[in-house]
């Protein structure tokens, strides 16, 4: 547990570090901000005494007053600019080491772990940090301190409203959280009412032609009417308790000033306590008004900590998944793509591979047969060194897979899938995936072995034109995919099924633009449906209905 807290404390500490100036800045701010907000109910009870003392009142002690008024809300609009500012800096940071962590995990990572709930550590989740901390935990010591000088100020003007707000502060609190937490209980009823409501009637709509020959008009009627009453009694609910906080913290602040006006007036213990001239009167009135709001914040902003700290929780079990440390078994020095007695297992007790021999010369073209779950897949996580065999090595010419750079892969290897998944951006940015060292010289000549040079100088604005599936046909799309494949020009091609979801007609013109595409090159593939398609082919048997034998003899 210690460990999983110091990779959260080491996050924020970075952000911190990196953002020391801003934070720095933003801690003033806060000061500032706090005591601007305490000085005009003082600059008043200044006046009040001048004039209870028959006094005149200076132009200059008006004017400060007016100035200070200004330079607290000014003060306090800054401050609450910088605490969401600075609430965003960390949560970039945070977010920065989770986008660097994911580039660290292992493969089997993203298997057994569903990519919605990845999806949401990054985007819910990471929404929780930003309202922690502009909402949260800064707001709250600001509050806290604001909070704690208005008391100070108070105990100096007056030991017995002092203690009676010290007295009142703890039940007040009390009564905020409650009160926060009812509300917030009923906007979730009400939003999960809202929720239903909302597919209540496309429900009825699908369903009218049943609702009708059943006769269950009427059950429908009743069940949406149900609905919108517990919506209506949830919102109620919150409207109650909204309506009677006000009032409450109002009958509060009236009985703690009516108390130091009856003690003002009293003698003996009352009066030493309660006794104050009329201008600390004004300020304590002004003090009492100002000390309930920081409580009501910090009773939300603790409400906020609260749901964050599940947040942080998932975050944190993120940050301390296992990072993928391969320990590989160096290949051969061979310009060849060589598997040597290559065994591996998703699970341990199922092995996919066992004792996998073949080697692949350069300028291959190579097509992996076996049923389905047979490993052929496999072979290809491997050769892009997502995964180590448990046994066995691996060469991919003269390297292993899984050592090799992310830098240099796309150099030495293009993969297309059965069907080509888009990034946002335009046409250019399909097949460039964003790499500042693809030219469109680079583009252009992809798409001209694809076969697809014509069909993107006819789109509006040629390259520059923002990606829609509806652009292409199915097919075009695999040529698309093809171009982004072979851009860098690598010596290798892996297809995988690309063909599979393709009408005979539409495969026949991926596969012209894969033959011209495959010159040179060493093609993998595992589609039963490329087999004979392409130039000195060789057929690789995989799973147990291959024999050692027949492995080792396919690949002499």
């Amino acid at each position: 547990m210690t460990r999983r807290n110091d990779l959260m404390r080491a996050s924020f500490r970075q952000s911190i570090a990196q953002n020391r100036r801003e934070f720095t800045i933003l801690l003033i701010a806060i000061a500032a901000a706090i005591i601007t907000s305490l000085l005009p109910p003082l600059v008043l009870e200044k006046a009040v005494t001048l004039i209870n003392d028959r006094q005149s009142v200076p132009l200059t002690l008006a004017l400060a007053y007016l100035g200070l008024i200004i330079l607290s809300d000014v003060l306090q609009s800054g401050e609450s600019a910088l605490i969401t500012l600075f609430g965003q800096k960390i949560t970039h940071g945070l977010r920065s080491s989770m986008c660097a962590k994911l580039s660290r995990l292992p493969a089997d990572y993203f298997t057994s772990h569903e990519s919605g709930r990845t999806a949401s550590i990054f985007t819910n989740d990471g929404d929780a940090i930003d309202v922690l901390y502009s909402s949260g935990v800064v707001s709250m010591f600001a509050d806290f301190f604001q909070m704690l000088a208005i008391l100070i100020i108070l105990f100096t003007r007056s030991l017995g409203v002092g203690l009676l707000i010290l007295i009142l502060l703890p039940l007040l609190y009390r009564l905020t959280r409650s009160f926060q937490k009812g509300m917030k209980q009923a906007q979730h009823d009400n939003r999960v009412i809202i929720g239903k409501v909302n597919n209540h009637v496309p429900e009825t709509i699908r369903n009218i032609r049943m609702i009708h020959v059943f006769q269950k008009e009427k059950y429908m009627e009743k069940r949406y009417d149900d609905l919108i009453n517990e919506s209506y009694q949830a919102v109620n609910r919150s409207n109650i308790y909204d309506s009677l906080y006000a009032p409450i913290i109002l009958v509060t602040q009236t009985a703690v000033i009516a108390i130091m006006m009856i003690g003002a007036v009293s003698t003996g213990t009352m009066a030493d306590l309660f006794g104050v001239s009329v201008g600390n009167a004004v300020a304590i009135i002004a003090y009492v008004g100002k000390i309930f709001g920081p409580l009501a914040s910090i009773g939300m902003e603790i409400q906020n900590i609260q749901a964050a700290a599940a947040g942080l929780q998932r975050i944190n079990d993120f940050l301390n998944e296992e990072e993928w440390h391969p320990q590989a078994v160096p290949a051969r020095d061979t310009k060849d793509i060589v598997f040597e007695d290559v065994s591996f297992a998703y699970d341990p007790a199922q092995p996919v591979l066992q004792d996998l021999s073949f080697v692949i010369q350069p300028g291959e073209h190579v097509t992996f047969m076996g049923r389905t779950g047979s490993g052929k897949s496999t072979i290809f996580r491997l050769l892009l060194g997502l995964y180590v065999p448990q046994e066995g090595a691996i060469g991919l010419f003269g390297r292993t897979p899984c050592q090799i750079p992310e830098t240099e892969k796309r150099k030495l290897y293009g993969c297309v899938e059965q069907s080509f998944r888009t990034v946002p951006g335009t046409v250019r940015d399909q097949v460039s995936l964003y790499d500042p060292e693809i030219t469109d010289d680079m583009i252009d000549e992809a798409l001209q072995q694809t076969g697809l040079r014509e069909v993107v100088q006819a789109l509006p604005q040629g390259l520059d034109t923002p990606m829609d599936e509806k652009l292409f046909s199915r097919g075009q799309l695999q040529l698309l995919a093809i171009a982004r494949a072979i851009v860098c020009q690598p010596p290798l091609l892996l297809l995988d099924e690309i063909t599979s979801s393709l009408d005979s007609e539409t495969e026949e013109r991926v596969l012209e633009a894969l033959r011209r595409s495959a010159r040179g090159r060493t093609v993998l593939s595992i589609s039963h449906r490329l087999a004979g398609s392409l130039e000195q082919e060789r057929l690789i048997p995989v799973g147990p209905q291959a024999s050692q034998t027949s492995l080792t003899n396919s690949a002499m």
